[in-house]
């Protein structure tokens, strides 16, 4: 007696999940030619600031911690582009209809998006610490380097720092959808509005409140005193949630052609 086996429902078995998808869109980020070239350039980055530190700076400054702090330079000013990349690929490459139409819903492929960059973040501060971590070593060895180990706060902070800056990448390439415009619009905007609130003696105080790389710094410095969190939580909500918030509803509404 032949038996008949039930129907498979469409979708049910082959309904990608989100860390499947979050390891796509970490792939998409990183294996193109501008993504893998992006990363070579942090790299090289890393290992040029550290042995111009090797040689240029004080013995006393060779610490871990000095190193540490130069090493988020390149990846803070490179990795949100491969975030911008990483939101805009599907309208440039036009391959949107190929990935809504094997993940209809928009979401899971936005948070996914997020979660890879988030994870690139965390990944580039491990390089960073491991880079500093070799040219202490070298630095006390053979440059007469102070070799303190200590971090601080330094590390947490960091990684927060270049979570928002890789976010607000994100955020900026869903909103304009357009990767040579978001590239502008992320350096261009916060730098036009950085150099207006130093000038315009009107602005400098809302500017102490909305100005990214003011709020930012004293995490990159490893303290934030007074009023710093309630400052970046400001500066972050402007810069970061509400470009995120516009873009992922353009994302959700724009159509496919």
């Amino acid at each position: 007696m032949s038996v008949i086996a039930a129907p498979r429902v469409a979708g049910t078995s082959s309904r990608p999940g989100l860390g499947r998808l979050t390891a796509v869109e970490l792939r998409k980020m990183t294996d193109t030619r501008a993504g893998f070239w992006l990363m070579v350039t942090i790299g090289l980055g890393y290992v040029a600031l550290a042995v111009i530190m090797l040689f240029a700076a004080d013995p006393a400054d060779l610490t871990l911690r000095n190193l540490f702090q130069l090493m988020m330079i390149p990846s803070g000013v490179l990795l949100p582009v491969l975030g911008i990349l990483a939101a805009t690929s599907e309208w440039t490459q036009r391959t949107a209809l190929t990935t809504f139409t094997l993940v209809p819903e928009r979401s899971r492929v936005a948070v996914a998006k997020l979660l890879a960059a988030v994870a690139l973040a965390v990944a580039s501060v491990g390089v960073s610490l491991a880079v500093a971590a070799a040219g202490n070593v070298v630095g006390s060895a053979l440059f007469d380097g102070d070799g303190s180990w200590s971090l601080g706060a330094i590390l947490p902070f960091s990684l927060l720092a270049q979570v928002i800056n890789i976010v607000m990448g994100v955020a900026f390439g869903m909103l304009l959808m357009n990767s040579a415009l978001a590239i502008v619009v992320y350096f261009m905007l916060p730098t036009l509005w950085s150099v207006v609130g130093e000038m315009v003696k009107a602005l400098q105080t809302p500017a102490q409140w909305l100005d990214l790389g003011v709020t930012m710094q004293p995490l990159l410095e490893g303290s934030m005193p007074g009023q710093a969190w309630a400052k970046l939580a400001t500066a972050s909500a402007v810069w970061v949630l509400v470009p995120l918030a516009a873009g992922w509803t353009r994302l959700l509404k724009r159509e496919v052609s």
